[in-house]
């Protein structure tokens, strides 16, 4: 048996090179999750100094993500090194090709230098509601190359190029409502109603808080009174549905009717 394997080596050194390769590939992914989980396990500690508050999680992502790249990188020189690749005339080579590999790869680069300028410049961070074009959603991850999200309206994650994130819109926790009052129904009155009404809606789940702000605009029809409830930016649509059936309900309770845009005709 020992003869055997070794005219097998002698006759086909390939095969020694490929199960070393495998050896160093399992060996290779099982340092990366060990220390991977090392790292992880020492943030989870109570008493981390390094990373603090909402960017926690977002710089920890990143790094795992640059972590990988860089590490499979070298794994794979030490790979092509074992099967006899001259790694020093590849490195010296890519002076020559580089232009070549360049345009191969603009997209990608692209989507490195954007990303780490989304870091940089604190763009938005992981755990963040974001606007970006037609999409809407809570921040999964910022890697080097893209951005998860997870839509807020059916939950679909989206995952967008770097690049293509030009301009970003950070949705806050507040929502502006109007309530149309009919002029006839006096200022107290009114103040009074709202105030009924506030207080149900601190009730709803999810709801951080809602305050009265004041008269916000002389409508055609009404005077519109304006209110602000302050919630989770993912809950935003369904709060507001919600705010609205309360606004509604309470008027009908007060026998208020909401006032609508009427066509007076004068005749002589």
């Amino acid at each position: 048996m020992k003869e055997f394997f070794e005219n097998l080596f002698r006759e086909n050194p390939w095969v020694l090179n490929l199960l070393y390769s495998l050896l160093t590939l399992v060996i290779g992914i099982a340092l990366y999750a060990t220390l991977t989980h090392l790292f992880l396990k020492r943030l989870d500690r109570k008493d981390r100094k390094i990373f603090r508050g909402k960017k926690s999680d977002t710089y920890v992502k990143l790094f795992i993500s640059i972590n990988r790249y860089v590490f499979f990188i070298i794994l794979i020189l030490i790979i092509l090194k074992i099967n006899g690749v001259n790694i020093t005339a590849m490195v010296t080579g890519v002076g020559i090709l580089g232009i070549i590999f360049g345009f191969a790869i603009q997209d990608a680069l692209k989507d490195v230098i954007k990303g780490v300028d989304i870091m940089a410049d604190s763009y938005y961070h992981v755990g963040d509601v974001i606007r970006v074009g037609e999409y809407t959603g809570r921040v999964l991850a910022i890697g080097i190359k893209t951005t998860k999200l997870e839509d807020v309206f059916e939950k679909n994650v989206i995952s967008i190029s770097n690049r293509n994130i030009e301009k970003v819109e950070v949705l806050s926790h507040m929502i502006n409502i109007d309530i149309p009052l009919p002029y006839e129904l006096k200022k107290e009155a009114a103040e009074a109603v709202i105030g009924k009404i506030l207080s149900e809606i601190r009730e709803l789940k999810k709801v951080e808080n809602a305050e009265y702000r004041g008269v916000n605009e002389f409508a055609e029809s009404s005077v519109k009174y304006q209110i602000k409830v302050y919630c989770p930016p993912t809950e935003k649509v369904q709060i507001r549905r919600d705010a609205l059936s309360t606004i509604l309900r309470c008027l009908e309770e007060e026998d208020i009717h909401i006032p609508f845009n009427q066509l007076d005709v004068h005749q002589k």
